[in-house]
């Protein structure tokens, strides 16, 4: 089994490594692991928006399906997440391009909390996403009829 620093130690392998590229000891720091980490990064940043964009939709699923249960905290988790998921776009502008299948995912995961948080049954829920993202992150009027 090996035993490397990386392993053993991950912030003291990252503070390594990092004072290697900074003196320019190319050939001494660990690439194939530095490679991975910062893949890693961009899988982060794109499953933080997956994440943002289904909770963002799953409120927007139980605004649209229960407008006689719809509470203040509805609408404010919305905003909120509209605001966060604008910062990760604003942020990470190469993931644009991704929305579609990010929108997708998201969309998928949202309808499963949509079930269990208000108990609705599979079959009221669009096979695919109601709303563009852009629609998602714009649909002020739909959130001023009620609340």
């Amino acid at each position: 089994m090996s035993n490397t620093l990386y392993e053993r130690d991950f912030y003291a392998w990252a503070s390594e490594q990092a004072a290697l590229l900074r003196a320019g000891k190319f050939s001494a720091a660990d690439m194939e692991n530095i490679a991975e980490e910062i893949e890693s990064m961009g899988r982060a940043e794109r499953n933080e928006l997956t994440n943002r964009l289904a909770v963002l939709l799953m409120h927007l699923l139980k605004w649209a399906l229960q407008p006689d249960r719809r509470e203040r905290s509805w609408t404010l988790t919305i905003r909120e997440q509209r605001r966060q998921v604008a910062r990760n776009i604003k942020q990470n502008q190469s993931l644009r391009p991704q929305l579609e299948d990010i929108m997708a995912d998201a969309y998928g995961d949202a309808v499963l909390a949509a079930q269990r948080e208000a108990d609705l049954p599979e079959d009221v829920f669009a096979a695919n996403c109601p709303w563009t993202f852009d629609q998602a992150m714009q649909m002020e009027l739909m959130l001023d009829q009620a609340a």
